[in-house]
Formats: C-alpha cells, structure tokens, sequence
C-alpha cells in the first residue's frame, strides 16, 4: 500500500507538565553502512523481501510493478555491522508487520505507544506513517502520547493502549486487562499482541541506544500535554 503523505495534526498542548526526549539520549554512537559494504546474506534477504530500495535505478520497475519500495532505513543501515542477527530479525518484523493476526491498524496503535513510552523517535517517526497507510487518522496519533485516558477511544483501542503500558511499566498485563484482551482477541492474537509490544520495545531500546537518527521528512516524536 502506497503511504499517504499527511501532515500530522496540530497537538493541543496546554499549561500542564510536559513528557519530552529521555535527557542523555546518545548521538550516532555506531556508523550507518551503505548498502554496498552489506554482506551477501543481507543482500539475499533484502531482495526476497522486496520492500527495500537498494538503488535509485530501481525507481521505475518499482512504479510499473505497482510495488512501492523505500530506501533503507538508518537502523537496518546501523543493525547491517551484525549480518546473522538480521536476517532472522527481519523475517520476525515481516511476520509481524505484513503476516499478523490482529489489524494493521491494531499493531500500529500499539507500535506508536510504545514508541511513545520508550521515547524512541525513530520508531515513532516511521510508525507514525505505517499508522496512517494502515487507516489511523492524524487525530488519533496525536492523542496517542496521552494514552488511553484520551477521550475519543474505541473500548478496543483503549484496552490495546493499556496493555502496552502495563507491559513497558512491570513487563505483564494485569488480570483486569488480559480479561478485556481476551473477551477480544483470540489466543493467537493474543501471543501476536505481546510479541508486536515487545518487538517495538526492543527496536526502541536498540535505536535509542546506538543512536540511530531519524531521517528527514518524517514526523519528530512530539512534545505534549498530559493529564493532571
């Protein structure tokens, strides 16, 4: 599916305390590789996928294939340095982000919230445009750092944003959530649930840490108003 390039909506920020980026968060602490020092194995991967533009040559067999394919982001360009630990993690992200059981709409929700909790521009930048291709309007990923307190939620979005913050608080969903989960979700989407929170968890804690940069053009994570 082809993005809709949309400008994210004006976030209503009042005289409360404001949530803002972890002080200390590192620069570029390992260098990015272009795709010409990729190994072959990487190399192989990438072109079964078919969803990463290794060249500008490609642009017009893209277009007439109807497939839209981007240029490598800077965390694969960064994770790139480990060739054996990418080739499985990205058959992992592509179970998760094309193959899942719960609604794009569903995982993104969940994507964006934990990239919220864990501060993590870079997956929230990239999220934030997965988010409106898979139908999540610029007004619900601008109340997304305020949680599931935000009004306008659906019960289902709620309970979703509420596991995603028990998770990233104490690493398990209480009885309370878990019973609203499952009165949802089926047990496959359930597992599918707790693997999209923790492999968005992860992805977060392995940019912030390495410092990997978000590009130009995408949405910078924002700076809100939280309840009182």
């Amino acid at each position: 599916m082809k993005p809709v390039r949309l400008a994210l909506a004006a976030l209503l920020v009042c005289s409360m305390s404001t949530a803002t980026l972890a002080e200390g968060t590192p620069r570029m602490r390992i260098r990015p590789i272009e795709p010409s020092e990729w190994s072959p194995k990487i190399l192989n991967k990438i072109e079964s996928i078919g969803r990463v533009r290794l060249s500008a040559g490609e642009d017009q067999q893209n277009a007439s294939n109807g497939i839209e394919q981007k240029r490598p982001p800077s965390m694969l360009k960064t994770v790139a340095h480990h060739p054996d630990l990418v080739v499985p993690l990205l058959d992992f992200a592509t179970v998760i982000s094309h193959n899942g059981t719960i609604s794009p709409r569903e995982s993104e929700l969940l994507a964006l919230r934990v990239a919220w909790n864990c501060r993590s521009e870079f997956e929230w930048g990239h999220h934030a445009d997965y988010a409106r291709d898979a139908g999540l309007s610029d007004e619900e990923i601008a109340r997304v750092p305020v949680g599931a307190k935000a009004s306008g939620w659906s019960p289902a979005d709620r309970t979703l944003l509420e596991a995603a913050d028990e998770l990233h608080a104490n690493q398990q969903i209480s009885d309370e959530v878990w019973s609203k989960l499952a009165a949802t979700y089926s047990e496959k989407q359930l597992i599918e649930i707790l693997f999209v929170v923790g492999e968005y968890t992860m992805l977060s804690m392995v940019v912030n840490s390495s410092g990997v940069e978000l590009e130009d053009g995408y949405d910078r994570l924002p700076v809100v108003a939280t309840p009182e």
